[in-house]
């Protein structure tokens, strides 16, 4: 079986996660997509006080009835900082014995400039198989990274690096290019915006019931 993992807040999961998860499989040719959401990531903030438990079930139900789709509670089950190198590790070990290759490891394009800040960052390029997934064109990208402040982030030594020129072996996924974020549907939510659409019909109701995410 060709196993990936697609990790993240999930804050919340919404329909461009799951067009992303969709292209890998049929695209690329894996099996399943394990969900991973991350308990405390090592280098971001989460933006509101949502439970761990909350965004683990959106998950579940997000994928729910699509048996290539599993989520995957191992990083906040582990607790505190999620390091990708570690639950790497642990999915190696728990699929041994159907795994087939490598563990696919997806993310998109606008993180290829911190990677080498990843813990193990060139050993975990030996041991998953990098799957690089595309994003909206940020064009302010590069400023972005060069106004983060040096003393809590320090400096990028990728900034401008694309999934063309990436230094590591990779594969690369053409999934569509979905203008989405889970900070921009928090967001539409708390100021009583459009957003039922951006989430599956599931989560949307999950989010409503909870009154999460509102002012």
């Amino acid at each position: 079986m060709k196993i990936a993992m697609l990790g993240g807040s999930f804050n919340p999961i919404h329909i461009g996660h799951l067009i992303l998860a969709d292209s890998v499989c049929r695209s690329l040719g894996y099996d399943k997509i394990l969900f991973v959401p991350t308990a405390t990531p090592p280098h971001k903030e989460l933006s509101c006080s949502l439970s761990a438990l909350d965004r683990l079930e959106m998950t579940r139900l997000a994928i729910m009835g699509d048996e290539r789709f599993e989520a995957e509670p191992c990083e906040i089950e582990r607790g505190g900082i999620s390091y990708t190198w570690d639950t790497i590790c642990y999915l190696e070990k728990k699929y041994a014995s159907v795994l087939e290759g490598k563990i696919g490891l997806i993310f998109g394009e606008d993180l290829l400039p911190d990677y080498d800040k990843w813990e193990k960052s060139g050993e975990l390029a030996k041991k998953a198989d990098l799957i690089l997934a595309c994003r909206p064109h940020d064009t302010g990208l590069k400023e972005k990274y060069q106004n983060l402040p040096t003393e809590k982030y320090g400096k990028s030594p990728m900034i401008g690096v694309t999934r063309e020129n990436f230094p590591y072996p990779n594969k690369i996924v053409e999934n569509p290019k979905m203008e989405i974020s889970s900070s921009e549907i928090r967001q539409k939510i708390a100021e009583g915006g459009a957003w039922r659409y951006l989430v599956s019909e599931r989560v949307f109701e999950y989010i409503k019931e909870r009154k999460l995410y509102a002012k």
